[in-house]
């Protein structure tokens, strides 16, 4: 699987002990065609790396659109003999509940769309009016359910891709697994999406960083810092992942309701909560919405803080943030 966002810069611990000898351990690498970063304290000499790895193979079998044996791609493929595993289904009602709260911005069937876009997992196409208007046939979020443990699809050409939520929920599980094992202190990215609690090895809160959105750039710049101690976080921007073809920027987020990408003048939503599937999922929601019904739809749901980047009518590169967000900077 592979979902592309804006990047979260974040000041991890290294491995260190502590006077209580505690130790943090630092684990990371490459995952689902980006990467992660995990520091966690804990009081054992021996790391959860096989712990660790053990819930990311799970998951990439689970929902990989690009491994064609995954519960998700045999899915996709109509494979009657696939059942909806307790990973996929997670991931699944969740998106439902998303798509039903933001009047279908957010759409995990957009996966045809996606592909001719040439953001998905196949090849891209030659895009036309016609095809779009004929993908758009069977594309909908209603037009699937779960049914015991099977996924139904009204129309077999309809396809799933969940990378918009995906990463956030990896992070929520991992982090579950710090909980049921009393880990106080942690922070667990995954593709840029992040959940935190307690302290880092200097024992101060989390410090995460948000990109500035700049095009092209050599190096990244920080936008804003957030001091963090028990939150989740996502980010999801255009200025990263899109091609230009005939003068014409193309970005990475599909409209699932025109089945164009998606262009606004906001740059990037980072979006604060309780539990990181919901954070992942309401970042793209965002990007589809635009600057304006956005900001209508985080102030309209009490346990969410967002941090927008957006342009003005001048240009000019702004911020907007909801109220809370506030007691998470500090200079």
């Amino acid at each position: 699987m592979q979902k592309t966002v804006l990047t979260l810069a974040i000041a991890l611990a290294a491995l260190t002990a502590c006077t209580t000898k505690r130790i943090y351990y630092f684990q990371e690498g490459p995952v689902y065609g980006s990467t992660y970063h995990i520091s966690y304290e804990y009081k054992m000499s021996k790391s959860l790396e096989k712990e660790i790895d053990g819930i990311l193979e799970r998951i990439n079998i689970s929902m990989s659109t690009y491994d064609p044996t995954s519960v998700l791609s045999r899915i996709n493929n109509n494979d009657s003999t696939a059942r909806v595993d307790r990973d996929l289904r997670r991931v699944i009602e969740v998106g439902h509940e998303v798509s039903e709260r933001s009047g279908g911005a957010f759409d995990m069937t957009v996966a045809p769309l996606v592909n001719a876009w040439g953001f998905g997992f196949t090849a891209r196409e030659k895009v036309t009016k016609e095809m779009i208007d004929s993908l758009l046939q069977f594309t909908g979020y209603r037009k699937i359910r779960i049914e015991g443990d099977r996924l139904i699809k009204e129309d077999p050409r309809i396809m799933i891709d969940p990378n918009a939520i995906t990463p956030g929920y990896v992070s929520d599980v991992i982090a579950g697994l710090f909980d049921s094992l009393g880990i106080k202190n942690y922070l667990v990215e995954i593709g840029g999406e992040l959940r935190c609690l307690g302290k880092n090895k200097e024992g101060t809160s989390w410090r995460v960083g948000v990109d500035k959105p700049l095009e092209n750039a050599l190096t990244r710049e920080i936008q804003q810092v957030f001091h963090l101690s028990h939150t989740a976080v996502a980010t999801s921007g255009n200025y990263r992942h899109f091609y230009e073809e005939n003068g014409v920027k193309y970005a990475h987020t599909i409209n699932p309701k025109t089945g164009y990408p998606a262009m606004s003048n906001l740059l990037s939503a980072t979006i604060f909560t309780d539990e990181c599937i919901y954070a992942d999922a309401y970042a793209t929601v965002c990007m589809v919405l635009g600057f304006e019904k956005a900001r209508e739809f985080c102030s309209g749901i009490p346990d969410v803080q967002a941090y927008f980047i957006y342009s003005d009518s001048d240009g000019s590169v702004k911020t907007w943030q909801t109220p809370g967000v506030q007691a998470m900077i500090q200079d």
